[in-house]
C-alpha cells in the first residue's frame, strides 16, 4: 500500500516535472520564433534572447524531464552480459546500479542546491546589457536531480515488489 502511494507520488511529480519542461520548451519555440520574425521583419530583436534561451529555457528542458525518462525506463542501458544471468542476479545487479544512482544523484542534488542557495542569497546575475538574473535558473538544477532521486527510488521498490529487475 505505501510502495503504491511512493510509486503514484513519484509519478506525480515526474510528471509536474515533465509539464513544466515541456511549457518551457514551447515558451523557447515562440520566443526564439518572434525574435527571428522582429528581426527579419523590423530589423530589431529582443535583448537578451540568448541569455534567456540558454540561462532559462534550455537549462529548464534538460534537467527536469530526466525523472520521468527514468521512471518509463527509457535512460540508456547495456545489458549483454547482466541480461544472462538467473532473474535473481538481475534484480541484485539492477538493486545495486540504483543504489549507486542514487548516491550520485543525491550528491548532485545536495551540491546544486547548496550552489541555488549561494545563488540567490548573492542575486546572481550575468554580464548583459540589462540586469540578467541568474539564480532563478540554478533551482532547476535540485528540483530536476530530486525528482530523479524519487524515481529511483520508486522503481527499486517496483522491482523488490516484482521481484524482477525491469
Amino acid at each position: 500500500m505505501i510502495a503504491r502511494i511512493f510509486e503514484s507520488l513519484s509519478e506525480w511529480v515526474a510528471k509536474s516535472a515533465l509539464v513544466l519542461a515541456t511549457m518551457f520548451l514551447v515558451l523557447m519555440a515562440l520566443h526564439v520564433s518572434l525574435d527571428v520574425g522582429l528581426r527579419y521583419v523590423f530589423g530589431k530583436s529582443f535583448p537578451g534572447t540568448l541569455e534567456i534561451v540558454s540561462f532559462y529555457y534550455m537549462v529548464a528542458i534538460v534537467f527536469l524531464p530526466l525523472a520521468y525518462v527514468e521512471l518509463k525506463q527509457e535512460h540508456i542501458r547495456v545489458d549483454v552480459v547482466v541480461g544472462r544471468f538467473p532473474p535473481l542476479v538481475q534484480l541484485l545487479f539492477y538493486l545495486f546500479a540504483c543504489t549507486l544512482g542514487l548516491i550520485y544523484f543525491g550528491m548532485l542534488c545536495y551540491q546544486s542546491y547548496q550552489d541555488a542557495v549561494r545563488a540567490t542569497l548573492r542575486a546572481e546575475t550575468a554580464m548583459a546589457n540589462f540586469k540578467f538574473y541568474l539564480w532563478p535558473s540554478r533551482w532547476a538544477l535540485p528540483v530536476g536531480f530530486a525528482a530523479m532521486c524519487l524515481a529511483i527510488l520508486a522503481n527499486m521498490i517496483k522491482a523488490l515488489r516484482l521481484r524482477q529487475a525491469p
